[in-house]
């Protein structure tokens, strides 16, 4: 029954990855055609962006077996400029938190930006590359960052820098609490869970059915940032993350 069952989870997960390479194709012509009406109007690309949140989601829709709760979503101020850090447990992370439909630009790693039509389309919505472990690179999205937050934007980032491998919180780098000091800005903790469960790290087979939650927590006020150092806040940060995360046991 076991080998049935995994068989029947491998054969599932690769009609879902190429549902979602099929789609990606269609949902592409619709981006690029947003970005050309709104290019000279919409300087932040919000409509752009709230687009891709739709296609991103879509997918968490179309996925029976993932049932996806967002807590806190009434803390989500469109009249203010975060930078938006979680924890990051999955390569799911990122199509849950498009959920929020709240404008940011994510930090991601550069890989992603290859992806046909997915990757396209990140360029299209001046997402911030990064090549983990380059510190040229590092500087590069430390300024794309610093541009984007002149032109209004959020900045979303994953602290860590990648996945964890068993859910426990690796330590967090202080490039978003150094941009948060820098540009008077207020941190915004987002907390992910369930996610490493439905997908674990280094495998694209989905596993049974998982409840996956995003929590946002309250907000850091500017105050706050600008009486700690970038290397304590992160320490705090973390810690308050930590303390809303569920063990992989638990499930929800």
């Amino acid at each position: 029954m076991g080998t049935i069952f995994c068989n029947d989870q491998l054969f599932f997960s690769c009609i879902y990855l190429i549902f979602i390479g099929l789609t990606s194709a269609f949902f592409f012509w619709g981006a690029l055609f947003i970005w050309l009406v709104t290019l000279l109007f919409d300087r932040r690309l919000v409509i752009l962006h709230l687009y891709t949140s739709f296609w991103a989601y879509f997918y968490v829709w179309c996925m029976p077996a993932w049932s996806v709760t967002i807590k806190g979503k009434e803390k989500l101020n469109w009249n203010k400029q975060y930078i938006i850090v979680s924890n990051h447990q999955s390569q799911l992370d990122i199509l849950v938190a498009f959920g929020l439909f709240f404008p940011f630009k994510w930090v991601s790693k550069l890989e992603v930006f290859k992806l046909p039509f997915i990757g396209w389309n990140m360029y299209l919505n001046r997402y911030i590359s990064l090549k983990r472990g380059d510190k040229e690179s590092i500087r590069k999205m430390m300024s794309d960052c610093e541009r984007q937050i002149q032109k209004g934007c959020s900045i979303y980032m994953f602290p860590e820098g990648t996945r964890s491998k068993d859910g426990v919180l690796r330590p967090f780098k202080p490039g978003a609490f150094i941009l948060a000091k820098q540009n008077n800005l207020p941190i915004l903790p987002v907390v992910i869970n369930g996610t490493m469960q439905a997908l674990p790290k280094h495998s694209l087979v989905l596993q049974k059915n998982h409840r996956i939650s995003i929590i946002i927590l309250d907000e850091i006020p500017v105050e706050t940032i600008q009486s700690m150092e970038p290397e304590e806040m992160a320490l705090n940060v973390r810690a308050l993350i930590d303390t809303h995360l569920f063990n992989a046991s638990e499930n929800l």
